[in-house]
């Protein structure tokens, strides 16, 4: 038989191992979630689906309110992916396209604003927060963290590849640098803008030591700090932890089938040239 055809057959048989693996912790969540938790601690475990879904939905439904959780996190989420991103683009169109004193050295304190570690930044924004009467307050959530050193540094470096001809052209068009930008150079990194998109909903919506400092009202929780409530002391809801963390996944699911191509062309957009 042919080597090539060898070889990616084997490269195929490797990729879907993987997948396979990949996926496992994820049926087993599925599974989990439709069980009692004593039968999660039987022998030999279960590996098919059970009849307690909608048992296990009720209660934590009644005992945490998870569908306002999601619609909290959701909401929280949304809001800081759109203000965080066209912030990073903006400010990343800023450091890629105008010319001024400083901004180098602009650049690496943005850079190295990455260096800090987060347990740092917990106690004096918390006191600032506090000093501002905003605990307990959803803005003390989003607004801290819109400026994110990663987004500014993604989106110069696609901005540094968009042609300077076409920003010219538009200027002599009539065009102002906010057109410019919306509808001339924007839409041109959509693919980078779709990778930042899916990073930072993710950062967002897994975000838990900040939310757990600012929240204190059990109507206002987020997804994390709701499933950490089902851990106690003496007692673990594993079944409805199960479920819960199962339910946590599917609006990153749907937030990465909606942009997996955009996603996938920002990763590989810096390793073709020409």
């Amino acid at each position: 038989m042919n080597p090539r055809i060898l070889g990616r057959a084997g490269a195929y048989l490797a990729l879907l191992a993987g997948a396979v693996v990949s996926l496992v912790p994820f049926y087993w969540m599925a599974v989990a979630s439709t069980h009692d938790t004593a039968d999660l601690f039987g022998s030999p475990p279960p590996f098919l689906p059970g009849g307690a879904l909608m048992d296990n939905l009720s209660r934590l439904q009644s005992e945490h309110h998870f569908g306002r959780v999601v619609a909290n996190s959701l909401g929280v989420a949304v809001v800081y992916t759109v203000l965080s991103s066209l912030i990073s683009a903006m400010c990343g169109y800023g450091l890629a396209k105008y010319r001024f004193r400083g901004r180098g050295v602009l650049l690496g304190a943005v850079l190295a604003t990455m260096m800090i570690p987060m347990q740092v930044l917990l106690v004096p924004l918390f006191q600032m927060m506090a000093n501002l009467g905003w605990t307990d307050t959803y803005q003390a959530v989003v607004l801290p963290f819109l400026a994110n050193a990663f987004g500014i540094f993604l989106m110069r470096q696609a901005f540094l590849a968009f042609p300077d001809e076409l920003i010219e052209s538009a200027r002599i068009d009539g065009a102002g640098d906010l057109r410019i930008f919306y509808q001339v150079v924007l839409p041109g990194v959509r693919p980078q803008l779709g990778a930042l998109v899916i990073f930072t909903f993710m950062s967002q919506w897994n975000s838990f030591i900040w939310p757990l400092l600012m929240l204190n009202t059990e109507d206002k929780f987020t997804v994390p700090i709701a499933l950490n409530q089902m851990i106690g002391l003496s007692h673990v809801d594993y079944s409805g932890l199960m479920l819960g963390s199962f339910a946590a996944t599917v609006p990153i699911m749907i937030v990465f089938f909606v942009f997996q191509r955009q996603f996938v062309a920002g990763l590989l957009g810096g390793a073709v040239k020409g």
